[in-house]
């Protein structure tokens, strides 16, 4: 199998939707001081043409380009950068990085909207608050369209510097110490995916006749010995697992989390750490097929664990927004299970998670921090009752609530369902034991429903103010998206398809195949093959997850 260049096509669409909040991000750092409203319409207005500009990519992307037997990359421009170092900056997308780029596109207009008074609170320059987000939009685009290994490193730490920022400027108490442990664990993970990406180099400096490269499509090729591939696939590997975060390298995200402000937790959770679990699929398992396959068992081991300690600390967590938090490495546990079990529908549907639990995730933060700006604490005993003076704001967590923990008919439900199947074909022990997790999220979810939202009202809550206008609009988009991909996730999951098993095809890995538990000299000659069964939300059928039957 290859991998193909990206491919161009006639307008840019990937310089415009990464450009846009960059430029807007020099208009609202420009702006004269005390012109703050002006600063937040013109943040707003710049993330939504960004997010219209990244709708009209989409309509333009075949996901059908390259027939799924080779990884494609579409709006491809490539130009030289670092001549001597044969570094090109070099775009493009396939259908997984197109959907979390829309994912990132999504929810930065809903952050503006949502933080819109919370940098006047903390009494710090707002125009540097929205400037930031726009800075970090660009870099998260980025990161997502870089078909360059060391372009790729690049923004992976670039994107650092504005979330920093935005954590210990304009965070919680101890905003300092989270922001400082967030950025100390992400620049570990950085130089030791350094030392991978120079280590490729070299390798491909001793097989290329033209020199060493940093193209991905180039080093997707390479034939790397076993021990220097598990090597450079653990550099690879920690970075990633420390972005995700996937356990045990999650330490650093329940303090960033709870001391983020709201907005800035929603991206760091929402889209920041996919770039770990998008590393995985992208990056991890294409150049070191081999090492993915040996290290697969001790990663999915350490997913199911996080599984089970996210939901657990979970449990037991006051703080409100710490929850939110361990229970995004509970689901992390998830998607890491599904990428590693190396299946079509594993794969598929933890790419359709990521998406998934953005929304969810970023809507249960927003609703956290709706609540937080009212009563001005985190703890969760000093909500009761609110579902009888705000029972807007009860609604809208119940929901966000359901969708966490994976309902049917809410958007969740559907890739945690492949995920698990994904698993099952391969590792049916782990996909049994990853399955009593979702008892768990019953649980952690309802307990903390059952505390802050129900029973007598606690003493404070009385004049509780329900959501306001711009908070529904917050909120709206979210839910509307959870319902709507919850009963019909078709059109994504054709976009993703392809791409997955173009991924997979290069890997040379194959879905196993169904057995009727009959050895093959005992069965009947007349007996026909039996078909793995078809899931009609996303037809999985023969192995492959599609739009439609096969």
């Amino acid at each position: 199998m290859t991998v193909t260049s990206p491919v161009g096509t006639d307008f840019p669409w990937l310089f415009v939707v990464g450009g846009l909040p960059l430029l807007g991000a020099v208009v609202v750092a420009a702006l004269p001081r005390g012109r703050d409203v002006l600063a937040k319409r013109t943040a707003l207005v710049v993330a939504l043409l960004t997010l219209m500009a990244t709708i009209a990519m989409g309509a333009a992307f075949d996901p059908g380009r390259g027939g799924g037997q080779q990884m494609t990359f579409q709006f491809g421009r490539s130009y030289a950068w670092i001549t001597n170092f044969g570094i090109r900056f070099a775009v493009g997308v396939d259908g997984i990085a197109l959907v979390l780029i829309a994912l990132a596109t999504i929810l930065v207009p809903v952050v503006i909207l949502a933080s819109w008074h919370a940098a006047e609170e903390g009494r710090r320059s707002t125009k540097t608050f929205f400037a930031l987000v726009l800075v970090l939009e660009t870099m998260m685009i980025g990161v997502f369209a870089a078909t360059d290994v060391f372009l790729f490193y690049v923004f992976f730490e670039a994107m650092l510097i504005p979330m920093y920022f935005l954590i210990g400027s304009y965070g919680g108490p101890r905003r300092s110490y989270a922001a400082v442990k967030f950025l100390l664990y992400s620049l570990l993970g950085g130089l030791l995916m350094l030392a991978s990406v120079i280590g490729l180099y070299v390798v491909s400096g001793q097989q290329l006749p033209g020199g060493g490269t940093f193209d991905f499509a180039t080093l997707a090729t390479l034939h790397i010995s076993p021990g220097v591939e598990k090597w450079l696939f653990l550099g690879f590997f920690i970075a990633f697992a420390i972005k995700a975060p996937l356990f045990p390298f999650h330490t650093w995200l329940p303090d960033a989390g709870a001391e983020a402000p709201t907005g800035g937790a929603v991206l760091l959770v929402g889209v920041l750490d996919k770039v770990g679990t998008f590393g995985f699929i992208r990056y991890c398992i294409p150049l070191f097929p081999n090492a993915s396959r040996y290290f697969a068992p001790v990663v999915l081991t350490l997913a199911v664990i996080g599984i089970f300690y996210g939901a657990f600390l979970a449990m037991g967590q006051r703080d409100l927004k710490r929850f939110v938090s361990y229970t995004s490495v509970a689901h992390f546990g998830f998607i890491g299970m599904g990428v590693f079990a190396l299946t079509s529908q594993g794969q598929a549907g933890s790419v359709l998670y990521m998406v998934n639990h953005g929304l969810s995730t970023g809507a249960l933060f927003f609703v956290v921090g709706f609540l937080i700006d009212r009563r001005r604490t985190r703890l969760a005993a000093e909500y009761g009752g609110v579902g009888s003076v705000a029972p807007m704001m009860a609604g809208v967590f119940l929901v966000v609530a359901l969708a966490t923990l994976s309902l049917p008919g809410l958007s969740t439900f559907v890739s945690e369902f492949l995920v698990l199947v994904g698993t099952f074909t391969r590792y049916r022990a782990l996909a049994i034991v990853a399955t009593v997790g979702i008892i768990l999220a019953a649980l952690y979810i309802l307990l903390v429903y059952q505390r802050t939202m129900t029973g007598p009202v606690t003493a404070g809550n009385e004049r509780l103010r329900d959501l306001n206008a711009r908070e529904a609009w917050v909120v709206a988009p979210l839910v509307a998206l959870m319902f709507v991909l919850g009963v019909y996730p078709k059109p994504v999951l054709d976009v993703i398809t392809p791409a997955v098993n173009a991924t997979l095809a290069q890997v040379k890995a194959h879905d196993p195949q169904p057995t009727s538990g009959v050895p093959a000299a005992a069965a009947p000659a007349s007996v026909p093959t039996v078909a793995p069964a078809a899931v009609t939300a996303g037809t999985v059928t023969a192995g492959t997850v599609d739009g439609s039957s096969k």
